[in-house]
């Protein structure tokens, strides 16, 4: 990874404080589904730097989007920029998704709110990609979704696919063991990812985890986003990984989901 000044291509606003932004970085050719990076504000009050996944990147033009959502003033900064901007930038960090290893297989990608994009990056490298989404009520991104994968959608409100939550949507339309995907690649708000693990595991299958956690340094410093896991980490000796460093996505059996 490395930092450097990014330049704004486009941004728009798709949803509720939900925006698409897609910046010119000499690293995109680097970039694996699943990581993210770090942008910095102009603001020097605010010096730590805000995670946000990478949804798409494209290394022809050499180009990342990410899609976010605005949760403070960090985040109400970015959705000002224009075409012609520039914002400093770190990436590209962490571990992504197995993809080599699902490559030809059919997987199911599992993503709740703002936990959807960075699944979309991950479609694009997979050949058999199906989608889960779930909403709370507005939905965004379907018609990128449905131009990679068949889409299976769940809000809460039942405005739109199956009411209720993202694993009901899945029991709904997986009813026999024999229908049911290879794996699943997941992102999401913690509850969904229990209940993902837990089902992944009752029907025997590998399910790989991205977990959202605030962040500090986002290098692994700070030690500030760490995660219980179920094994000892070898260097430390406790039980725990950091999310930015080690992760974000881990294999569902190496959390501790307690």
């Amino acid at each position: 990874m490395r930092k450097e000044r990014a330049g704004v291509v486009f941004q728009e606003q798709i949803a509720d404080h939900i925006y698409s932004l897609s910046l010119k970085a000499g690293f995109a050719k680097e970039v694996k589904p699943g990581q993210f990076v770090l942008l910095y504000s102009s603001d020097r009050s605010r010096l730590l730097p805000r995670p946000i996944s990478i949804c798409q990147v494209s290394r022809e033009t050499g180009t990342i989007r990410l899609v976010y959502r605005i949760a403070g003033e960090g985040t109400r900064e970015f959705s000002g920029l224009r075409p012609g901007d520039g914002i400093d930038i770190l990436g590209p960090v962490g571990n992504g998704f197995p993809i080599a290893d699902f490559k030809d297989k059919k997987v199911l990608l599992v993503g709740g709110g703002i936990g959807i994009p960075p699944l979309l990056g991950a479609a694009y490298e997979l050949e058999h990609p199906v989608f889960a989404a779930g909403y709370r009520s507005e939905t965004y991104l379907l018609d990128d979704l449905s131009a990679r994968g068949r889409v299976l959608v769940a809000t809460e409100d039942g405005s739109l696919g199956v009411r209720g939550n993202v694993l009901d949507a899945i029991r709904q339309e997986y009813q026999k063991p024999s229908e049911l995907p290879d794996a699943f690649f997941a992102c999401g708000p913690l509850p969904m990812l229990r209940a993902l693990a837990e089902f992944a595991g009752e029907q025997g299958l590998p399910c790989y985890v991205s977990l959202e956690e605030r962040m500090a340094c986002g290098i692994g410093a700070c030690l500030g986003c760490i995660t219980k896991t179920a094994g000892v980490d070898g260097h430390s000796k406790v039980h725990n990984a950091r999310i930015c460093t080690d992760g974000p996505v881990f294999r569902a059996e190496e959390v501790d989901w307690s």
